[in-house]
C-alpha cells in the first residue's frame, strides 16, 4: 500500500509555481501503457459489476423492480463526483503517489460492499465505489500528459482498450463468479485485485512534477468549470458524451430483465456473456485513436453516432432473438467507443496542462448520462416492457447525432488542429476515407 495519500490539499506535491511541462518526443515505455490499460480495465470494471447481478440484488436488499436502477444510478452518481473532486487533483499531485492511494481506498470499498449487511450500507459503498473507481479516469490523463501528441490518439486508445475490456469482462466475471460462489464473491475477490495493484503501481511508476504543482486544490474545480464555460468544444464533446452514455447505460442496464424471465431464463453466466458481444468496443477504441491522429475526428464521430441509431433497431428485438441482442450490443459498443475516443483525444488537446481537469469534467457528462439511462431503463421497464427501454436507447442515440449535426460547423472552427503524424499510415491500421477534418 502507499506510504501516503494526498490530501485536499495536495501538499504531498511541491508547491512551486504552476508548470507546463513538456511533452515527450514519443509514446511512454512500452510496458507503461500495457499497465495502464490492465489498471483502468480492472478499475472501470468495479462500476459494472451490479449489472448482471441487479435481479440478484434486488431480492437479496428486498429492492422493488422500479428500484433496481438505484444499484447502478448510485454508482455513477459517486462516479460523478470523483471526477469532479478526484480527478482534477492528478494536475497537482504525483501521479505515482495519487494513483496507488486511490486504488487502495478502492479496495477498501469494494470490501465494504462484499460485507454489506443491508441496502443502506449497500448502496452507500457502491457509492464510493463509484467515486474511487474514477482512478481509471486519472490513468488516462496521465498517459496521455506523458505522450507527444503525434502519437497521442493511439495511447489513449490504447489505454482505452483496457477500459473497454475491463467493461466487458465485468459482466462475465461477475456472473460466472456468482453462480459459483455468490455475489458476495465478486467484490471480495476484486477487492484482494485492486489491493495488489496498488501495490505494484506504487513500485513501477514514474514519478514526475504535475502540471500545476503550485494551484491550491479549492481553485481546481472552480477551474474545471471555467475551463468548460470558456471551450465551447468541451461542452459539445461533454454533451456527445453525455447522450451517447445515456443510451449505452439503458442497454446494459436493463437488459438483464429480459435475459432472467421468460423465455429465456438465463443464468448469471450466461447474460454475463452477452457482455463479450460488444468486444467490438475495444477494437474500436483502438482505431478511433488512429483515426484521430490522422485528423478525422469528426467523420469518425459522425459514422459512429449513425451505427448508435441504427443498432436500436435490432436491440428491439431481444425478446425474440438473441442473436439480434448479440448484433445489436456489437453495433451499439463499437459505436459509444468510438466517440469516447474521439472525445478524449480532442478534449485532452484543448488544454494538455490541464489534462486531468479537462478529463474529469468531461467524465462527469458520461457519469450523469450513464446515471440517468440506468434510471430512465428501470422506469420505462415497469412500465411498459423491453419496448418502452428500446424506444428510449433510440431517442438518446438520435438525439446524439442531432447535437453533432448541429454544432459541426462550431466544431469545425475552435478545434485545435490535428496533430502532425509522426509515422505514415500502415495497411494494418483501418481507415475512413482519407478526407481530413477537424
Amino acid at each position: 500500500m502507499p506510504d501516503h495519500c494526498p490530501t485536499a490539499s495536495g501538499r504531498t506535491a511541491a508547491h512551486t509555481a504552476p508548470h507546463t511541462a513538456l511533452a515527450p518526443p514519443g509514446p511512454p515505455p512500452g510496458w507503461l501503457v500495457p499497465l495502464f490499460a490492465v489498471a483502468c480495465g480492472s478499475a472501470v470494471a468495479d462500476v459494472y459489476f451490479a449489472q448482471p447481478l441487479l435481479v440478484t440484488l434486488g431480492e437479496r436488499f428486498a429492492l422493488g423492480p422500479g428500484l433496481l436502477g438505484a444499484i447502478v444510478a448510485v454508482t455513477q452518481l459517486g462516479y460523478a463526483a470523483g471526477l469532479l473532486l478526484l480527478v482534477p487533483l492528478g494536475d497537482l499531485v504525483d501521479r505515482r503517489t495519487l494513483i496507488p492511494c486511490q486504488l487502495g481506498l478502492l479496495a477498501a470499498a469494494l470490501l465494504a460492499v462484499g460485507l454489506a449487511p443491508g441496502a443502506g450500507a449497500l448502496l452507500a459503498a457502491l457509492a464510493a465505489v463509484g467515486a474511487l473507481a474514477v482512478v481509471a479516469q486519472t490513468m488516462v490523463a496521465a498517459a496521455a500528459h506523458l505522450t507527444a501528441p503525434a502519437h497521442r490518439g493511439r495511447v489513449v486508445g490504447s489505454v482505452t482498450s483496457g477500459v473497454i475490456t475491463g467493461i466487458l469482462l465485468a459482466r462475465t466475471v461477475a456472473g460466472t463468479v456468482a453462480d459459483l460462489a455468490g455475489w458476495r464473491a465478486v467484490y471480495l475477490l476484486s477487492a484482494g485485485l485492486t489491493a495488489t495493484l496498488a501495490l505494484l503501481l506504487r513500485r513501477v511508476l514514474p514519478a514526475g512534477r504535475p502540471p500545476a504543482a503550485g494551484l491550491p486544490y479549492r481553485r481546481l474545480p472552480a477551474s474545471t468549470v471555467g475551463l468548460f464555460v470558456r471551450t465551447p468544444l468541451l461542452l459539445v464533446r461533454g454533451g456527445l458524451a453525455f447522450l451517447v452514455f445515456a443510451a449505452f447505460s439503458t442497454l446494459w442496464s436493463s437488459v438483464v430483465r429480459p435475459l432472467s424471465s421468460p423465455p429465456w431464463s438465463l443464468t448469471h453466466t450466461a447474460i454475463g456473456a452477452f457482455g463479450l458481444a460488444g468486444a467490438a468496443g475495444a477494437l474500436a477504441a483502438g482505431a478511433a485513436g488512429r483515426w484521430n491522429d490522422r485528423g478525422l475526428a469528426q467523420r469518425t464521430t459522425g459514422t459512429a453516432l449513425v451505427l448508435l441509431a441504427v443498432s436500436w433497431l435490432p436491440l428491439a428485438f431481444t425478446r425474440q432473438s438473441l442473436w439480434a441482442l448479440a448484433v445489436g450490443a456489437v453495433l451499439l459498443d463499437f459505436a459509444v467507443q468510438a466517440v469516447h475516443v474521439t472525445n478524449q483525444t480532442l478534449v485532452h488537446a484543448v488544454r494538455p496542462d490541464a489534462g486531468s481537469r479537462i478529463i474529469g469534467g468531461y467524465m462527469v457528462f458520461y457519469s450523469a448520462g450513464s446515471a440517468l439511462g440506468a434510471t430512465g431503463s428501470s422506469v420505462a421497464y415497469a412500465a411498459a416492457g423491453w419496448t418502452a427501454v428500446a424506444a428510449l436507447g433510440a431517442a438518446f442515440s438520435c438525439a446524439a447525432l442531432l447535437l453533432w449535426a448541429a454544432t459541426r460547423r462550431l466544431h469545425d472552427r475552435t478545434a485545435p488542429p490535428p496533430p502532425a503524424t509522426a509515422d505514415p499510415p500502415t495497411t494494418a491500421d483501418p481507415a475512413p476515407p482519407a478526407a481530413t477534418d477537424a
